[in-house]
């Protein structure tokens, strides 16, 4: 074996677990050294991009970011809706966001893709998926859970303004980079 851990211990808990892990790694030219590394665990997670291909309209939100904020991106993310999966499978989370923080129900949920978010240091493995909405799905104000500390605006656009903005930087989230590419591409299947 290659990689083996040698350690884990728990250095903070707030709102995710950050594990102190040591590793011992075998490299390419037979020597072997030890690695110390910060592990960010706050379990799996589900993103969902409802498409209303009647009208051409997307549902994002726009929220603040801590890290992107503490990497000096002031301004909130637009971004795709997500959450984690807590004790739910990724269909049932991606439901739940979608009425938490866009107000929204969805329809024809439908498997994208799944896959680590930043495998270098969280542990997060997410569950892509886009949706069908339409107005009359619009059910609530959205904005997220206020004890979670939500604070969301829910942001409906056309599809085709919202994937210009990745060239323009006016979205940097990858996750929502993912599904806009993935919905641009398959918008001649959209009815």
């Amino acid at each position: 074996m290659r990689y083996r851990i040698l350690s884990s211990e728990v250095v903070a808990h707030v709102w995710s677990r950050v594990h102190r892990v040591v590793v011992r790694q075998r490299r390419a030219d037979g020597s072997e050294e030890e690695l110390i590394r910060e592990v960010i665990d706050h379990g799996g997670a589900a993103v969902v991009l409802p498409i209303d291909p009647a009208r051409g309209m997307c549902l994002l939100v726009r929220q603040m970011r801590a890290g992107a904020f503490f990497a000096g991106h002031h301004e909130p993310l637009l971004e795709a809706c997500a959450g984690l999966l807590d004790d739910d499978d990724p269909e049932t989370c991606a439901r739940r966001e979608a009425l938490e923080e866009l107000g929204c129900r969805v329809h024809d949920l439908t498997f994208v893709l799944k896959a680590f978010a930043t495998p270098g240091a969280h542990t997060e493995f997410l569950h892509f998926f886009t949706a069908r909405y339409g107005p009359e799905d619009r059910i609530a104000a959205g904005g997220g859970v206020a004890h979670e500390g939500e604070d969301i605006e829910v942001v409906e656009m056309p599809l085709a303004e919202a994937h210009a903005l990745i060239a323009t930087g006016g979205i940097v989230d990858a996750k929502t980079i993912i599904l806009l590419q993935h919905a641009w591409a398959e918008r001649p299947a959209l009815p």
